[in-house]
């Protein structure tokens, strides 16, 4: 018996990313997006204010990585992000790819903690990203 199902093959490994993320407790984070102003010398010089942006990234799983022995004290996390939650963001004109999305990404918010992006890292699979793996670090909150 053969498969003839009218899918795609190459999509399968972004499906089981998707079905695992799920089936982990996946859960959902926010990204904070710095927006894009018109390109005028006002932009440039500040005086026109920053808009932001809230994108909303679903499903994604997050652990916290072992200390090692030079980063004693700093927690560090994992953030495992579904690369179709990220395409879906993408929709935005001036979005051309998931790293441009993260370029612009000022903090992700996951169960009411900030954290800030320190490296960011593709699985791919016939060509295509099926997932993204951020390493993350806390948001220190500056007193006022």
């Amino acid at each position: 018996m053969s498969d003839t199902a009218p899918r795609n093959p190459v999509s399968a490994p972004q499906m089981l990313a998707d079905a695992l993320l799920r089936s982990v407790a996946g859960t959902t984070a926010l990204l904070r997006v710095t927006g894009t102003n018109a390109e005028n010398n006002q932009s440039e010089v500040g005086l026109v204010a920053t808009t932001f942006s809230e994108a909303v990234i679903s499903p994604v799983a997050m652990r916290k990585l072992r200390p090692t022995w030079q980063e004693i004290g700093k927690p560090k996390w994992e953030l495992l992000v579904s690369a179709t939650a990220v395409q879906q963001q993408l929709n935005a004109p001036d979005l051309r790819s998931a790293q441009s999305l993260f370029a612009m990404t000022l903090a992700i918010t996951v169960a009411g903690q900030d954290y800030l992006i320190e490296s960011i890292a593709a699985s791919e699979a016939f060509g295509q990203v099926y997932l993204y793996r951020l390493l993350l670090r806390e948001a220190r909150q500056q007193a006022v």
